[in-house]
């Protein structure tokens, strides 16, 4: 893992066109390079370069793909992968041949669906009659048994069952169950075939039940049926996977490839190409280039020092363990160029503030417990789609259970009870009012430890954006920016001086000259940034009106001034939502083991702390883990995070990538 974001090279090549094909599928198989279109070549030399003009159309390679990943998805089948090894093996896909396989192929789906279809209507239908019988409901439905004078009983069985009724025999007896909705349409076949009634009770009594069998055998037959319908479709995708497999990789491979020689410019005998590459890389694509090309060709590397700094793209490298967390980051934004990698102080931040909020042993278990159970499940079911727990938040709970134990164990808290000793303080004794003793023994001491924590918060982010900035060689912005040096030592001024406040009981500030000269020497230093600005400017052949800048220093010496003032207050008392979220935590918790006492029965009692602990889970839980979330966006990345980054983007086998071109 990178602490910064990787150091880039870009590279230029120029190879022979014979052999661009095979160069740009060795660098798709390495995945380590962002191709950059060619386009700053002298104006008297644009004319001998030509863009590169595709072989066949890109939409109908893309179109056909999508057909085939269609199929696998219609026969729950998975996407082949493609490994590097079989790029040379795939070449020009043949889309008349492709077409034709999937035409037959989805003909033979039509037809299976059609059958499918008849076989649901009919599923419905017995579903609803059964439903009524089970619960007796005989105004919807109605149940007859009689005889026929025609002998056309091949005829009298068809137009039955186009009326939507079920016919069965019995003895010398037809049965019919129907649905009394469609009487209308029954009667009239009925007439036609000359229905007679039964009229004895036993026969009537004794037909029902055995209609009411035969009609729930006929409902397991039908579900059976739909099966063999699907397997039927899956067993046709199924005998062709092989075939559309090695289809679906050739366009898949094209497509890449295709993608990437739309950035190559061509001469009449070169190739010309120009993308990142991180400078780790460089030996290695060095050597790839040359081995394809039989070292015909010419290559050049430009330091990132050489380009503006917002053009490079951005690789960060964090360890496998934090991809939860480096998702958090990429939700917000890419890190600048060279600047600190966010994720592993995201890590550590986001599962301490969940840990203040949601401690507890048992309840931490059951989130890890969740978590783990289901990435699993998306593991053993890699085509399921994402529920309400993504795959994403499944591995998050993976973290963010143990971080809740370890709170647990540091205030005693076991599913709202105090079972073992906190190697901290008593959460719970010190909310209820119970605490003896101790360093924390009142709200108030839970209320210090958190703005304690989120001042420490505040810090980290500064001494992170301190870094970023010397590494930017932005000096002045270091010195006076109210996220710089100067807003650093008025901050801890200010904290200085409120600890101090309260610790006199309200009553007093320092009587010390460090804190004038610790808030007048800073503000004045922020003051100069006008005019220090303005020189810097004058410098470069930007000079202003001095009244202009008298203005322009005074408005934004106040406007700084108001921003660190109110800014760093509100962002340091925001952190006070992790103690409101514990405290409301514990106040749950116990308000639950109030309510389980009411009824004074041992298994209604442990009904409601189950109830109670499913609740505060879900509810607290969620609250804790958005809460957590803000507070590393607003509070946390405000002091160091900027955000403008571009995220680099190789072309690789797994690269995701758009049509038009």
């Amino acid at each position: 893992m990178n602490l910064f974001t990787k150091k880039m090279k870009m590279l230029t090549a120029v190879i022979p066109s014979d052999k661009s094909e095979y160069v740009v599928k060795a660098l798709i198989g390495r995945g380590v390079m962002e191709f950059v279109r060619v386009e700053d070549l002298p104006e008297e030399n644009r004319k001998l370069v030509q863009k590169h003009q595709s072989r066949i159309s890109i939409q109908s390679i893309a179109d056909m793909r999508a057909r085939i990943e269609s199929v696998f998805k219609q026969g729950n089948i998975q996407l082949p992968t493609i490994e590097v090894s079989d790029l040379e093996a795939y070449d020009r896909p043949d889309t008349g041949e492709v077409k034709r396989l999937l035409d037959a192929i989805a003909d033979t789906i039509s037809r299976e669906r059609e059958n499918q279809r008849l076989i649901n209507q009919k599923i419905n239908l017995v579903s609803e009659l059964v439903g009524y019988v089970d619960k007796k409901e005989e105004e919807y439905y109605q149940f007859r048994v009689g005889t026929i004078e025609k002998t056309n009983t091949s005829d009298f069985e068809e137009r039955i069952s186009s009326s939507g009724a079920f016919l069965f025999n019995y003895n010398d007896y037809y049965m019919i169950l129907s649905l009394k909705r469609d009487n209308s349409r029954l009667d009239g076949v009925l007439d036609r075939f000359v229905w007679t009634e039964c009229s004895k009770p036993e026969v009537q009594t004794k037909a029902f039940a055995k209609a009411i069998e035969l009609i729930k055998a006929k409902q397991k037959e039908l579900e059976s049926d739909k099966a063999a319908v699907q397997k039927k479709i899956t067993d046709s995708i199924l005998n062709k996977k092989e075939e559309l497999s090695g289809y679906w990789k050739s366009f898949r491979v094209f497509e890449l490839c295709e993608h990437v020689e739309n950035h190559f410019s061509h001469t009449k005998n070169t190739t010309l190409f120009s993308g990142w590459v991180p400078a780790e890389k460089e030996k290695e694509i060095e050597a790839i280039i040359n081995d394809e090309c039989d070292g015909k060709c010419i290559i050049e590397w430009t330091d990132d020092t050489a380009i503006d700094r917002s053009k490079v793209p951005v690789s960060v490298s964090s360890a496998k363990i934090l991809e939860p967390f480096e998702v958090i980051v990429d939700n917000y934004a890419t890190p600048e160029y060279g600047s600190i990698n966010p994720t592993p102080f995201v890590a550590i931040s986001y599962m301490a503030m969940f840990a203040l909020m949601f401690a507890d042993i048992g309840q931490g278990f059951i989130i890890f417990l969740i978590g783990l159970l289901g990435t699993l499940d998306y593991k053993k079911h890699p085509m399921k789609k994402d529920g309400l727990l993504s795959r994403y938040l499944c591995r998050l709970l993976m973290y963010l259970g143990p971080a809740s134990m370890f709170g647990g164990l540091l205030f005693g808290s076991t599913f709202g009870y105090s079972w073992i000793p906190a190697l901290w303080f008593n959460y719970h004794a010190v909310v209820n009012g119970h605490a003896e003793g101790g360093l924390i023994h009142d709200v108030y001491g839970i209320l210090g430890v958190t703005i304690k924590f989120g001042i420490i918060i505040i810090f980290t982010g500064l001494i992170l954006n301190w870094i970023n900035l010397i590494r930017k060689k932005r000096y002045l912005t270091l010195i006076f920016d109210k996220n710089g040096i100067m807003g650093g030592i008025l901050y801890a001024v200010g904290i200085w001086a409120c600890f101090y406040f309260v610790g006199s009981g309200y009553k007093s500030f320092p009587d010390s000259p460090l804190l004038v000269f610790g808030i007048a020497i800073p503000a004045f230093v922020i003051f100069l940034k006008g005019p220090v600005m303005a020189y810097v400017h004058a410098k470069q052949g930007h000079k202003e009106k001095l009244s202009q800048v008298i203005m322009d220093t005074i408005m934004e010496f106040l406007i700084d001034a108001l921003e660190i003032f109110s800014g760093f207050l509100s962002n340091t008392l925001s952190f006070m939502r992790v103690a409101g979220l514990g405290i409301a935590h514990v106040s749950l918790m116990t308000a639950f083991e109030d309510m389980s006492a009411i009824p004074g029965n041992p298994v209604a009692k442990v009904l409601i702390m189950i109830l109670g602990n499913v609740l505060v889970i879900a509810i607290e839980g969620l609250s804790a883990g958005i809460q957590a979330l803000r507070l590393n966006y607003y509070e946390f990345f405000n002091r160091y995070f900027t955000g403008r980054g571009i995220a680099f983007s190789p072309i690789s086998l797994k690269s995701r990538i758009s049509t038009d071109n």
